[in-house]
């Protein structure tokens, strides 16, 4: 019998495999938070699946996600990213994964980490939002706009309120599995 999933999973193997192994699985790991948030920059005016698909080749592209590495890129590096067919090309966007680099370090400085600071918006407890449907699903939040507003104060980009929501869904930090979903009661 086939698991009961949220409808936005579908039927593709990529999505399938995210959605049962990473989505809404609570991240505490700065180097995760880092990925997701990169991703998420990405992912803004995009489809998911475009990013699930090119996901490998902006793991080689920004150094596996090392923020400190990519904190001192140059415009040489930047310059070569815009070049990298793996990647989506936006200037605006590669240049904010640079600035993102450096303001999530400023972070880890202020808090400890990274995680210490995003977790602390939740009492670091994951909000379980038990949702019924996939309509029931906002796209911002009173939480994600409150986070927005406060990363771009730390310098962050590209970090309107609907990044931040599918970002906080897609580490755990709201689970937003409907609840017929068998991983609503796992995450």
């Amino acid at each position: 019998m086939e698991k009961s999933r949220c409808g936005w999973a579908g039927k593709e193997e990529i999505y399938v495999k995210y959605h049962d192994e990473e989505w809404g699985v609570p991240v505490r790991d700065d180097q995760k938070q880092f990925e997701f948030l990169i991703l998420e920059t990405f992912q803004a005016g995009l489809s998911w699946i475009t990013i699930l698909r090119k996901r490998e080749n902006f793991r080689k592209a920004f150094d596996n996600f090392d923020y400190k590495k990519i904190a001192s890129y140059n415009e040489e590096k930047i310059q070569s990213l815009l070049e990298d067919e793996g990647i989506i090309r936006n200037k605006l966007k590669v240049r904010a994964t640079v600035t993102n680099a450096q303001a999530f370090m400023k972070v880890q400085e202020e808090f400890g980490s990274f995680c210490d600071y995003i977790w602390g918006f939740v009492d670091h407890k994951p909000v379980n939002e038990k949702r019924k449907t996939l309509k029931d699903i906002p796209a911002t939040s009173e939480l994600s706009d409150k986070i927005s507003k406060d990363l771009k104060k730390r310098g962050f980009k590209f970090v309107g309120s609907t990044v931040v929501y599918a970002h906080l869904q897609a580490t755990g930090i709201i689970n937003d599995h409907v609840v017929d979903c068998f991983r609503h009661s796992e995450v």
